[in-house]
């Protein structure tokens, strides 16, 4: 068994989908389907029960998945150290970021990177959280910007910035004219939210405490992205609660909209990073938290 069949196996049994597995390894389902195949020819055992719509694993499946886990991880580690002979601040570095940091973090720590770094090209994912760990954990990727806290063994996670909550509103709302909102005025409002699996939604319920009463949400609405709720709000659909670095930007060039503060004690977000404790090049590490900090994010506070 190769290394890229264990990874196409660990993949199916984390995803428990073809497609999906597929997606991940960046190669063909059939591709996929064939190498499977062939892994359980060689075995002579299925791996992997297939229904028309569920994927599930076999015991012996349980058993050599487990293991191919532990050979990847250890062939991580043969590449991270051979990578560490050479520069640290030179060749790629592959980078996850989550959906609700990405759009309005990279424009500014791509060319801050590069000046920290020239060498240093960044191959970047962005994802949600629980795609990016698995993945950093696999060597996938080299370091992940996600929001705060995470702890788990092997991977170290160190906060960087933290990043405030802002109210947005149509500018025909009836608080159009307040100087800011109290978070429990959200419950009975229509409120535009991310989708379920998002951990920036969790982050808005838990700061809104009366939104996780039975029938809070049921006058709620969901959004693909920050983006397209700053147009449904913008269209008079609802409001939103939304970080700084999406919200800020909006009081200059968004008129159909209001940003306002929250009351008293700011719900607020730490983003940090995470990376593997056996990573072999902590200069690069360095360079992206240095380049982090120095990007004038809206609102958002570095944590030195």
């Amino acid at each position: 068994m190769t290394l890229t069949e264990m990874r196409y196996i660990v993949a199916l049994a984390r995803e428990r989908h073809f497609g999906k597995a597929a997606e991940a390894c960046h190669v063909s389902q059939p591709t996929l389907s064939v190498a499977l195949k062939k892994v359980e020819g060689q075995l002579g055992a299925a791996l992997f029960e297939r229904t028309a719509s569920d994927v599930r694993i076999t015991a012996l499946g349980e058993r050599i998945v487990a293991q191919a886990k532990r050979v990847l991880d250890e062939a991580v580690r043969l590449e991270e150290i051979a990578g560490s002979a050479g520069d640290p601040m030179s060749g790629p570095l592959r980078v996850g970021v989550i959906y609700t940091i990405a759009p309005y973090l990279l424009p500014q720590l791509i060319p801050a990177l590069h000046k920290e770094a020239p060498a240093m090209p960044l191959f970047l994912k962005e994802d949600f959280t629980a795609n990016l760990i698995p993945a950093l954990k696999a060597g996938e990727l080299d370091i992940i910007v996600i929001a705060l806290p995470f702890a788990e063994a092997g991977l170290v996670a160190q906060p960087v910035y933290e990043e405030p909550f802002r109210v947005v509103i149509p500018a025909s709302h009836p608080w159009v004219s307040r100087p800011d909102v109290d978070a429990d005025e959200l419950d009975g409002q229509h409120l535009l939210l991310l989708g379920q699996g998002n951990c920036f939604r969790d982050q808005v319920l838990e700061s809104c405490p009366r939104l996780t009463a039975p029938d809070a949400l049921a006058d709620s609405l969901e959004g693909s992205s920050l983006e397209t709720i700053r147009y449904m709000v913008a269209s008079g659909a609802g409001v939103a609660v939304m970080p700084s670095t999406a919200a800020d930007p909006l009081i200059d060039k968004e008129p159909l909209v209001k940003v306002l503060p929250f009351a008293g004690q700011q719900p607020s977000r730490t983003v940090g990073l995470v990376w593997r404790v056996t990573f072999p090049r902590p200069q690069a590490i360095d360079a992206v938290r240095a380049a982090l900090l120095s990007c004038q994010l809206p609102g958002a506070t570095a944590r030195r």
